[in-house]
């Protein structure tokens, strides 16, 4: 295990800095799709690479649900003043308000799904042909079956199977007036890599990776940062507990786990030694078996 922690192969560097720059030279508006997580924080410390000494040529867009957690709110803001970034943001309640996307209900009511909708608006308002993502093929089963120049149709739409063959690390960036493609650079990366390359390169990142206490609901085993955005029941209890947050998402889809791990050198040995998967603490992924999947044809990141 220790082993592992010592070294990040530089050749997923290398490789992620060449899809970036690829980005760049086929595509005429690319964008950097920021969540404030791990992932795309990594994004833009490569895109930063790719492009030294100049400036990242790409905006960055963030879908804000409004029910983000504040912590990464505040670090995306202050991430953008520090690097000297372009900032979009395309906000789900805009959407809501027009009539564009319908409210959820319920006990398990989420924004998340919402997202998409506000997506392809701001995709097709700010006349973007690329957004660059965090997605990894490890993540979700229906992420494995991305390429790394993954073409949507003039609806936003991903067919699975209506993608091109990438051989010999060639990538077409051909497209279709009101075509658009997603741009994976971190494909070939595991949650580890992506661990090990924040902890060498020391980039800084939301709080909330980290163990605090916070409120939280139990519900069905699985521990809920409460918020006014978070169902009740008369019978759940809001209770004080030392966790963590492995993903993030927006707050009423994304569960803590109980941890105390404190350095990055703890959340390392800790992934290394979970048996749940990274985006088992989604709750988004566990409305069907394909869930993820669906939602990527109909648009979603």
């Amino acid at each position: 295990m220790r082993e592992y922690l010592k070294e990040f192969p530089r050749a997923l560097e290398d490789e992620a800095i060449y899809i970036i720059r690829e980005a760049a030279a086929q595509f005429q508006r690319p964008a950097i799709l920021f969540s404030g997580g791990k992932d795309s924080i990594t994004l833009v410390r490569l895109a930063q690479k790719a492009f030294y000494p100049g400036k990242v040529p790409f905006p960055l867009v963030h879908i804000d649900t409004g029910h983000n957690f504040i912590e990464t709110i505040e670090f995306r803001d202050w991430l953008v003043n520090e690097v000297g970034l372009e900032l979009i943001v395309g906000h789900v309640q805009d959407d809501i308000d027009a009539g564009r996307a319908t409210e959820e209900t319920g006990k398990f009511a989420s924004r998340n799904t919402l997202q998409t909708v506000t997506l392809l608006r701001t995709i097709e308002e700010h006349k973007l042909d690329a957004c660059l993502g965090g997605a990894r093929r490890d993540e979700e089963k229906a992420r494995a079956k991305e390429r790394i120049f993954s073409v949507r149709d003039d609806f936003g739409q991903w067919d699975a199977k209506n993608q091109r063959p990438e051989l010999f690390d060639y990538l077409n960036g051909r497209i279709q007036p009101g075509e658009n493609v997603r741009v994976f650079p971190i494909s070939n990366w595991t949650e580890l890599d992506v661990w090990n390359y924040i902890k060498e390169e020391n980039l800084a990142i939301p709080s909330i990776y980290f163990a605090h206490t916070r409120q939280v609901v139990e519900r069905e085993g699985i521990l809920w940062p409460y918020s006014d955005f978070i169902y009740v029941e008369a019978d759940e209890a809001i209770e004080p507990k030392q966790v963590r947050f492995r993903t993030v998402g927006d707050m009423s889809c994304t569960a803590a786990l109980p941890s105390s791990a404190s350095t990055l050198e703890q959340i390392i040995e800790e992934i290394i030694g979970t048996t749940v998967s990274e985006r088992g603490t989604r709750m988004d992924d566990k409305r069907s078996e394909a869930a993820m999947e669906l939602r990527k044809a109909s648009g979603y990141f």
